[in-house]
């Protein structure tokens, strides 16, 4: 580290907020200490009292997680560390849910940050305070030594006025004074880690978000048989049947060009038009699934074309300073192709409003529309929606009262 850089580091903002940090964690420590060990005792002892103490050790424990949260403010606010934090816990009914921190493995571990966070910050407050004023000490002795008792330092009986003494010891607290922001550094890290032991999510989090992500593949999983079989039934019932007419057209026409020339001609002009109608209905499949113009001009492209299709009217604002990963694009193309098709069927909408921004790694899709509203989350082709956008982290909401408008707004992560 050159010594400008270890100078700079002693005026930093973060170095002295750190400082600050672990000054006033002394303060908190007293706070908390207090709080739990005067909840602990009174609790405990009121136990034999009809469980009259189970309330106050109750109480004491959603005391400790509300200074929890405290100090994860404090700890995202002074040191720009942030800590997730466990759910909180709940029960069934209002009484389970206040002795529910009794049970909890999180509330148990806000509880030890409450204990040792008294000790542990007095060793951090002597530790910063003698770093720091010990060089401040050393390097400002030769402008008040003479003002001492005996006119300068007294170590072990010995009188330090020499000026080479001083210039020594103004040295040397120099370099204590650039080695005080790295000693800060490595105490609030220390620091920070503790927390992060103690009051973050830990396993419950991890469980939790094991079978948030267990229910969200079992989700996707449903979607992409929905969706399979969705196009098998179009094949089957659409391109499939067009197909066997035309099959059969086309062997009756065969059967009368020797003897029926002119019906020949009508059967396969007729053929052609269920050829045509085959392979719009294959072209209409294949856009449902995933378009090729998605892939090459990207989704501001694709969204323009959905809305040309619409029989509603649609206004589309598309805002993507970088292009999205395809998965991404395509879920979003997916969500704002279904919202236009229920749009036409169910809301007897007379305008529909699309917007996509992407901000940062957060892609957000907005669908309007002035309809009649009513809209069920809960439905078939909305919760399917959900489920696709859960696949890929998303979060899908709908908000439909009866007589519109309705609005679904998608964020969807973007980070590749």
């Amino acid at each position: 580290m050159s010594p400008a850089t270890a100078l700079r580091s002693v005026v930093s903002a973060r170095t002295w907020l750190a400082v600050i940090h672990l000054i006033a964690g002394l303060f908190v420590g007293v706070v908390t200490f207090t709080v739990l060990l005067t909840g602990l005792l009174t609790g405990i002892a009121l136990l034999p009292s009809f469980l009259a103490g189970v309330p106050v050790l109750a109480a004491t424990f959603w005391l400790c997680i509300w200074m929890a949260g405290a100090e994860r403010a404090r700890f995202a606010l002074l040191l720009g560390r942030n800590i997730p934090a466990a759910p909180a816990p709940r029960g069934r009914t209002w009484l389970r849910t206040m002795v529910a921190p009794l049970t909890s493995a999180a509330a148990w571990r806000y509880a030890a940050y409450a204990l040792i966070r008294f000790p542990l910050s007095v060793l951090q407050f002597v530790l910063v305070s003698v770093v720091w004023s010990l060089g401040l000490v050393l390097i400002t002795a030769p402008a008040y030594f003479w003002a001492l008792p005996g006119g300068g330092f007294n170590l072990g009986g010995h009188i330090i006025h020499y000026p080479g003494a001083l210039i020594a010891g103004a040295l040397a607290g120099l370099v204590v004074l650039l080695l005080s922001p790295g000693v800060t550094a490595l105490l609030a890290a220390g620091d920070a880690a503790v927390a992060r032991g103690l009051l973050g999510s830990g396993r419950e989090e991890l469980t939790a978000r094991i079978g948030e992500l267990e229910t969200s593949r079992a989700r996707v999983m449903d979607a992409a048989e929905a969706e399979r079989m969705r196009i098998e039934r179009d094949l089957h019932d659409g391109a499939q049947q067009r197909l066997v007419s035309l099959a059969m057209e086309l062997g009756r026409a065969k059967a009368k060009f020797d003897s029926d020339p002119e019906g020949a001609e009508a059967i396969v002009s007729q053929a052609h038009e269920e050829a045509k109608a085959a392979l719009a209905e294959l072209r209409n499949l294949v856009r449902g699934v995933h378009p090729p113009v998605l892939s090459d001009r990207g989704l501001d492209a694709a969204l323009s074309g959905l809305a040309a299709l619409s029989p509603v009217p649609v206004t589309v604002s598309v805002d993507l300073p970088a292009r999205p990963p395809a998965a991404v694009e395509a879920i979003a193309y997916f969500v704002v192709a279904e919202g236009l098709t229920n749009i036409a069927k169910h809301s007897h909408a007379s305008h529909a409003q699309v917007v996509v921004v992407r901000s940062g790694e957060v892609l957000s899709l907005e669908i309007t529309d002035d309809g009649v509203g009513g809209a069920d989350p809960a439905g078939q082709g909305l919760s399917g929606l959900a489920a696709r956008v859960a696949g890929v982290d998303g979060r899908l909401r709908v908000t439909s009262p009866a007589g519109g408008p309705t609005t679904l707004e998608v964020t969807l992560p973007c980070a590749s």
